[in-house]
């Protein structure tokens, strides 16, 4: 299996909730990070730093968070490019959000090693009223 279908694989597996493949894929040394100024932003490390800092929050604060790829680039030697979309709607506030981004990812020996998400996090925090 090439790399880029194993993170098309992990994003769908997301898509339907079915979190303990998506941890499945990653390493246990796995370095996640999210976006600067992003609600989430930092770093993460493993797949349980991984589910208790990000995944555990989805759940709990969005309806019908969604992360749809629609374009994903595999260079052959274990870096992989998401292109894609986020839509839900923040609970704390309401207001739903739509906005791209691009996920670049690392894999060794057929396992998620690094994570790093590329997002506009101006544009979300305006569309879900965190800001004017």
């Amino acid at each position: 299996m090439t790399d880029g279908q194993i993170i098309t694989d992990l994003y769908e597996a997301f898509g339907k909730g079915d979190i303990p493949t998506v941890l499945a894929a990653m390493d246990t040394g796995m370095v996640w990070d999210e976006a600067e100024g992003f609600m989430y932003g930092g770093r993460y490390h493993g797949p349980y730093g991984v589910a208790e800092g990000v995944f555990s929050r989805f759940g709990k604060e969005w309806e019908g968070f969604t992360v749809t790829p629609y374009k994903i680039i595999d260079d052959g030697a274990g870096d992989v490019v998401a292109f894609g979309t986020y839509t839900g709607t923040y609970l704390p506030t309401g207001k739903s959000m739509s906005v791209h981004f691009c996920h670049s990812w690392t894999l060794r020996d057929g396992k998620a090693i690094g994570f790093v998400q590329y997002v506009d996090t101006l544009v979300i925090a305006k569309q879900l009223g965190l800001i004017q």
